[in-house]
């Protein structure tokens, strides 16, 4: 199909222009300036001419973080690989990369195999994997190099949920090692979990079961011991370290440490820290248990550091960390024990929208907004330049944004599987218009064109920040 997206303004990592784009089947196959006369003789033979006058057009998002059909703490997360990334493309994102979870005692391949089997036929837009190693051993760590040759080079490992997830140092040091020499790269969930444990069960031990009491019991002190703690293991085994899900100004303190030394050491953050708090958590009547996130919602004044490390590239980009569980059924199995609530918040719809207030704000810039939202994901997981750029010969994953519509975000006219929304109420400039992915239209005015099935697997390559 031939589709020519006209009178809009190009907005790439590099800076914003005007021009025209000519998509040719599932890429973009050329771009205009305005005046040249090229648009028109594209448009005469275009199947669909998409009007971009007053609008944004950028690459479509890539949400780095997400969890569908997670289990966790008994059930599993609301959103299927179908639903997931049909919200994902009303949001404009066109391309999530999600988490495969090695389980203790079980083999690395054959949890691959299984997340291969969930998301196969069901994606409405482009995919990748992360694998979870949660046992080290050495037919894991071999494992890991079928991986990297399968397209799956990122290894999450965490320092918290001690008897689940939970990572000895020496097991971790043992990852960095098989990371350094493979270049692929450690994710790592840093929080210290055997303290975390502890205050867990003094807090309940003292009666205080309510959900503000999960955040209590995480302080971003312990955030920030496991960052150092995990940076030093990397510094120690020369392996790249990619933190998730930052929330701390003490966790972030030691990333810009170690970044200004110059260590291959990288960290995301979440929209949920930058625009939700400790006070969400504090919500009456068992409502905080709707905001229960590891690492938890801060104190507000965390907030300011994290768009200051945005601004600075000490915080590289932002994933949602996706991770929905309904109120009703699922978030209330924690009643009277804030520890059984299981941890995960919706946000892969919204991830765009919010980080365009803070252009609204003037706490980014326009170029900055597609780097931290597309660019360098695409960079940082190996997806460049098929994905992440408005160029000759990139897919043609396409979001057409109109900076100046307001909405309102709402669980009742969201597209995710879950029953609230972590933003009710909060009303935002700037909208989704139309969304392609690889040259179809997915999302227009009129509604959702996509598909299930649509979405295809990305092999990755390695990380092109490594050095």
């Amino acid at each position: 199909m031939s589709i020519v997206i006209r009178n809009g303004t190009i907005v790439n990592a590099t800076g914003a222009y005007p021009a025209d784009v000519l998509v040719e089947g599932e890429r973009i196959a050329a771009l205009a300036a305005p005046d040249s006369g090229l648009a028109e003789q594209w448009a005469a033979g275009a199947e669909r001419v998409i009007d971009a006058a007053g609008k944004y057009v950028v690459p479509g998002g890539i949400d780095g973080h997400t969890h569908m059909e997670m289990p966790f703490g008994g059930t599993f997360s609301a959103d299927n690989f179908e639903t997931g990334t049909i919200a994902a493309a009303w949001g404009g994102t066109t391309t999530i990369v999600d988490f495969a979870v090695q389980g203790k005692g079980t083999s690395v391949l054959s949890a691959l195999d299984k997340w291969h089997s969930k998301a196969d036929g069901n994606c409405a837009i482009d995919y990748g994997f992360h694998m979870i190693v949660s046992d080290v051993n050495d037919t894991s760590l071999k494992e890991m190099e079928a991986c990297i040759d399968a397209g799956v080079n990122t290894f999450k490992m965490f320092m918290a949920y001690p008897g689940v997830f939970y990572a000895t140092d020496g097991e971790i040091l043992r990852a960095m090692q098989k990371a350094r020499d493979t270049g692929s790269m450690i994710m790592m969930h840093a929080e210290n979990g055997i303290a975390i444990d502890q205050l867990v069960l003094q807090a309940l031990a003292n009666g205080q079961t309510d959900p503000v009491q999960h955040g209590l019991t995480r302080p971003p002190e312990l955030e920030g011991e496991a960052t150092s703690r995990a940076i030093a293991l990397a510094k120690v085994t020369g392996s790249p370290l990619y933190i998730v899900h930052l929330s701390a100004a003490h966790a972030l303190d030691a990333v810009t440490q170690a970044r200004d030394t110059g260590q291959n050491v990288f960290a995301e953050t979440c929209p949920q820290y930058l625009f939700l708090s400790l006070e969400d958590l504090a919500r009456p009547d068992f409502e905080g248990a709707k905001y229960v996130a590891s690492p938890p919602l801060r104190p507000k004044e965390h907030q300011a550091e994290l768009w200051r490390g945005l601004r600075t590239n000490d915080l590289s980009l932002v994933s949602t960390d996706h991770c929905p569980f309904c109120f009703k059924d699922q978030k209330e199995l924690g009643r009277g024990d804030f520890s059984k609530i299981p941890n995960g918040m919706p946000g892969v719809e919204h991830r765009m929208d919010l980080l365009y207030q803070g252009v609204v704000r003037g706490e980014i810039t326009l170029p900055r907004w597609v780097e931290i939202s597309s660019t360098t994901p695409a960079r940082m997981f190996g997806l460049y330049p098929r994905k992440g750029v408005i160029a000759p010969g990139a897919d043609a994953d396409i979001t057409v944004y109109d900076p100046t519509a307001q909405q309102t975000i709402s669980a009742r006219t969201h597209h995710m599987n879950v029953d609230y929304s972590a933003y009710e109420g909060m009303e935002l400039t700037g909208k989704v218009s139309t969304v392609l992915s690889r040259g179809r239209v997915v999302v227009d005015d009129n509604g959702f064109h996509g598909a299930a099935g649509h979405g295809r697997f990305l092999k990755r390559d390695l990380s092109q920040y490594l050095v």
